[in-house]
């Protein structure tokens, strides 16, 4: 009771500042970073390379020593294998709340065989995994660098909450409702999108009340602002590397950002990079800033597209991942790869169970997906059972820059930080084998279709 109270002064405390555009001022807890944080001085560069669509299950199923599963209950109670499948070719599986709802089944993990396609019943189809033959460079830089085994996304929801999320901790408009699932217009997912008829949102509230197309217009000021304010308050510098946003007949090539009011209409959106490709030249030039995310276009997000999908994703991330290797930022970076959510597909382990709280996780955090965390004070073959979830990178951002906090789910969330061994000297770098090379990813036409619609 106490957090909303507080949760709601601090929202009337802005309103009545009137600074919708502005950075939220930050707690007296939040404030109280340590001054020698062993992050704050190893650590200059942090990059988010964020995937699309995938359960740990799924990409991790057979990785030694990690809380991976090749079978599965379903809701008759019958145990089933998971069938060994392609990454491409994956067909999109419904991934919104009534989805995690029915395959979670509260915590008994056993209705993934309700799953839907397009709205089609799909059967025993999400019991899958991937041939880790075709992620073998995931699981190299697992096996060089470490797994978390047990990070949840924030909400049992979709892609645009998520992404919002990994940029804001939250989804909370209020002390009592969270924005959960996709805008009515699925073409269009921020301040762009159409407002006759009014692009609208759908609300979680503390009660559990679905409110369907109830929610704003999804171009939101946050009461408890983004990591964007935290960072502009502390002249951090910061980019968000994405396929150009602009909307066509194939929907809208969105990013986080672009439903952040502030951001969208103001002068930070100076740091949205497009195209994503971009990430590579600013390495090369030496002039990575000191926070990146980096959003891929789809067919190089391991995102399910049925017979047009692709398998480019892990030679994606292993060529970003090798142009930091191989440059001078190797010694000062921190990168993170984490996949948005689970995509529907199986997954044994329940999602963490939560007190309601006023930071968009109403019911509860969402579906378990892969983090694979790498860099030079990363100890080899590290496998981590520590439970993440998407606010823990936020923490370990805000304690390395010593932005203070906040106050939403990097209040509660046990940071990512612990992953790290700052006692060890600097670990040389070694390539990250893969299929596609850097040239392949620079020359690749643009597919023009959004990163997801779900």
């Amino acid at each position: 009771m106490m957090r909303r109270l507080g949760f709601a002064l601090l929202a009337s405390a802005l309103a009545a500042c009137g600074n919708g555009a502005g950075a939220p001022p930050v707690s007296p807890i939040a404030n109280a970073v340590t001054p020698d944080n062993p992050s704050t001085k190893h650590i200059q560069h942090i990059v988010i390379l964020v995937q699309e669509n995938r359960s740990f299950d799924n990409l991790f199923a057979t990785f030694p020593k990690a809380d991976g599963a090749t079978g599965g209950k379903t809701h008759t109670g019958k145990t089933i294998q998971l069938q060994v499948k392609n990454l491409a070719g994956a067909y999109d599986i419904n991934h919104d709340w009534a989805t995690y709802r029915v395959e979670s089944d509260q915590g008994k993990m056993d209705g993934f065989d309700l799953c839907k396609i397009s709205g089609q019943k799909c059967g025993t189809y999400a019991y899958q995994y991937v041939n880790p033959s075709q992620v073998q460079p995931y699981w190299t830089l697992a096996q060089q660098y470490a797994l978390a085994d047990h990070m949840f996304a924030t909400q049992g929801s979709g892609s645009f909450t998520a992404h919002q999320d990994l940029i804001a901790g939250t989804t909370a408009i209020n002390s009592t409702q969270s924005v959960i699932d996709y805008p009515s217009e699925w073409r269009s997912w921020g301040c762009d999108a159409p407002k006759s008829p009014p692009t609208t949102t759908s609300l979680m509230d503390y009660n559990k009340d679905y409110l369907a197309n109830q929610g704003p217009f999804p171009c939101f000021t946050y009461p408890t602002g983004t990591l964007a304010d935290l960072l502009d308050k502390q002249h951090v510098t910061w980019k968000y590397y994405a396929p150009p946003y602009q909307y066509n007949t194939a929907g809208a090539l969105w990013n986080a950002f672009a439903a952040i009011q502030a951001v969208r209409e103001g002068p930070d959106w100076k740091n949205i990079s497009t195209p994503e490709t971009n990430i590579f030249n600013d390495i090369s030039g030496g002039t990575l800033p000191a926070l990146s995310w980096v959003i891929p276009q789809q067919p190089n997000s391991d995102h399910p597209n049925g017979p047009r999908g692709a398998d480019n994703g892990p030679s994606w991330i292993a060529q970003v991942v090798n142009a930091i290797g191989q440059s001078s930022y190797w010694k000062t970076t921190a990168i993170f790869v984490v996949w948005d959510d689970w995509g529907g597909f199986y997954d044994h382990e329940p999602p963490a169970p939560l007190d309601k709280t006023a930071d968009g996780t109403v019911y509860g955090l969402g579906m378990r997906v892969p983090l694979i965390a790498i860099s030079p004070f990363i100890p080899k073959g590290k496998i981590s059972h520590t439970q993440y979830e998407f606010g823990s990178i936020l923490k370990f951002v805000e304690g390395t820059f010593q932005l203070g906090s906040l106050g939403v789910t990097d209040e509660r969330a046990t940071s990512v930080g612990d992953l790290f061994n700052f006692k060890q000297g600097a670990r040389s770098f070694t390539p990250i084998p893969s299929e596609r090379s850097r040239r392949y990813f620079l020359e690749q036409p643009p597919s023009n279709l959004p990163v997801d619609s779900e």
